[in-house]
């Protein structure tokens, strides 16, 4: 580690689990999705520029870039968005700020939930545009973007924890 990165460990924060109780399926699997969802957003929140887009990896992964990486991989999984070069999703555009990178994220889960809250059935495949092969079903879905999310979270702590010290949830 470079010694400008060497900080004083900051305060950790309470960390908060994942739901415990669940009336279906779907239900738990949408809380435990929804508890990474908040904990990516949340180590995103109030992180001043420019460390919040700063690169904190030789890739050159940032806080905000793993933001704007989730809301579209929730665009494409759940509302059957295109994407056309998933490197250029990790990469926050100038104009692009804190506020709006999360906005924008939230209201991807947001639509995202209201998919998920309209099917009946897990095994049913997920809207999106016609592409080769069947489209994966909700089930597939929702265990997928659990360790997407799940993924990216433990970047973002990872970062997070590079940028003042601050640990948890």
């Amino acid at each position: 580690m470079r010694p400008d990165r060497l900080r004083k460990p900051g305060p950790r924060t309470k960390d908060t689990g994942p739901p415990r109780t669940g009336a279906d399926e779907k239900a738990t699997l949408l809380g435990f999705l929804d508890q990474l969802r908040n904990a990516v957003a949340d180590k995103a929140a109030d992180v001043p520029e420019p460390q919040v887009r700063t690169g904190g990896t030789p890739s050159g992964t940032s806080l905000l870039g793993l933001v704007k990486h989730l809301a579209c991989v929730e665009r494409f999984h759940f509302l059957g968005e295109r994407v056309d070069d998933w490197g250029r999703t990790m990469r926050p555009s100038p104009e692009e700020t804190v506020d709006s990178v999360l906005a924008d994220y939230r209201e991807a889960v947001e639509r995202a939930n209201q998919v998920v809250d309209a099917c009946p059935d897990l095994m049913l495949p997920v809207p999106r545009p016609p592409r080769r092969g069947p489209a994966p079903t909700m089930r597939w879905v929702l265990v997928h973007m659990i360790e997407e999310t799940g993924r990216h979270a433990g970047h973002a702590d990872i970062l997070r924890e590079q940028i003042d010290g601050s640990t948890g949830r």
